[in-house]
Formats: C-alpha cells, sequence, structure tokens
C-alpha cells in the first residue's frame, strides 16, 4: 500500500534540492565562487548553535534551526534578491509569496502549513527566535564580505552607512553580536574593505 504522506514529502525533498542552484552574490571566504542558498542556510544553521548564548532573549533552538532552514526556501522560485539591489526589493515580497505558495503546497497539508508559518515568523522578526535568526543571517554575510575583503561591496559600490542600516536591527536579536558586527564594519572601512558615505 502506498503511503501518499510520504510521498508528498519525498517529493517536496526532491523539489528543495534546487536550493543548491540559487547562487548569492556572497563569495564564501576560501574561493573565488558565489555561495549557494543551502550552503548559506548551513553555515546559519551551525551558527546558532555555536552562538545561541549570545540571543537576548530565551529561544528554542530546534524552532531557531527550522526556521533557518526553511528561510530561502521560496528563492528556488523567487530568486535570491541582493539586498542592496532597490529595483529586485521592491517585488520581491510578491515573487516570494506566489514560490511560498507553490511550494510549501507540495507538503502534505499540515506539515506545509507548519513550515510557510515558520517562513511567515521568520520574515515578520515577529518572536526571540525569529529576531535571532534574522540577525544571523545578517551576520553571516558580513563575515563572508570581510573574509573576501569586500569583494561584493566593491563589486556593488556598497558603502559603510548602507551596510549599517541594512544590518542594524540585529541588535534586536543579539546585542552582543551587533556589537561585533559594528566592529567588523568599521574594521573593514578602516583597512579599505568597505567605503565610506558617498557624498553626493
Amino acid at each position: 500500500m502506498i503511503n501518499e504522506k510520504l510521498l508528498k514529502q519525498i517529493d517536496f525533498i526532491r523539489e528543495v534540492d534546487k536550493l543548491k542552484t540559487i547562487f548569492r552574490q556572497s563569495y564564501i571566504i576560501n574561493d573565488d565562487r558565489k555561495e549557494n542558498d543551502a550552503e548559506h542556510s548551513w553555515h546559519l544553521s551551525l551558527m546558532a548553535v555555536i552562538l545561541s548564548e549570545y540571543a537576548n532573549e530565551n529561544i528554542d533552538i530546534l524552532k531557531v534551526l527550522k526556521m533557518i532552514l526553511v528561510h530561502d526556501l521560496v528563492e528556488i522560485d523567487a530568486g535570491d534578491t541582493f539586498c542592496y539591489d532597490k529595483d529586485a526589493a521592491s517585488t520581491k515580497k510578491e515573487r516570494e509569496e506566489k514560490a511560498a505558495d507553490r511550494i510549501f503546497s507540495l507538503l502534505p497539508p499540515e506539515q506545509g502549513k507548519e513550515i510557510r508559518s515558520l517562513w511567515e515568523e521568520f520574515e515578520n522578526r515577529s518572536t526571540p527566535e525569529a529576531k535571532f535568526a534574522a540577525g544571523l543571517d545578517r551576520l553571516q554575510p558580513l563575515l563572508m564580505n570581510y573574509g573576501q575583503k569586500g569583494k561584493t561591496w566593491k563589486e556593488h559600490n556598497v558603502t559603510s552607512d548602507r551596510v549599517l542600516e541594512r544590518n542594524k536591527h540585529m541588535k534586536d536579536g543579539s546585542t552582543e553580536l551587533w556589537e561585533f558586527a559594528e566592529n567588523l564594519i568599521k574594521d573593514a572601512v578602516e583597512k579599505g574593505y568597505l567605503d565610506r558615505t558617498r557624498k553626493c
């Protein structure tokens, strides 16, 4: 007898393998290639385990890990939106909502609802877990860019004021990690990895 629920779960697992083909703008630290979304999600998951003690509030680490593992699945359809691309950002929400409708509906209904809810919680940054996970999602690219001496920042003419503005909500999940990030950004400017604010 065929287990229909299992078949749907396996179909979902096959589908999300496509995450390995979605490339981000950040370069991996030790090579001249860009990281893919699956690598990014793995890296964030490990960061969550290692850095969970720095969360501002008590968090459910399993919930954080679930959020991190599903937060970029919508990019299978919507693509990765570079965070400093204002034009692409204007259609991001619509593209990702449509992707969520399709991708999460591949799962059995109860599971699809749970995963969609985790994705929405992450996007809304409304709980301690979501705030911490979203903060890590900001910290990881900073570490990558710093490790590559600002390669992505330079390619896209990103300045320090934009980096600070983009990442300041990190403090909502962890004031200590935000303090570290601010110092990293300052050091990146001093080392020439990141330009200061450009005057128009």
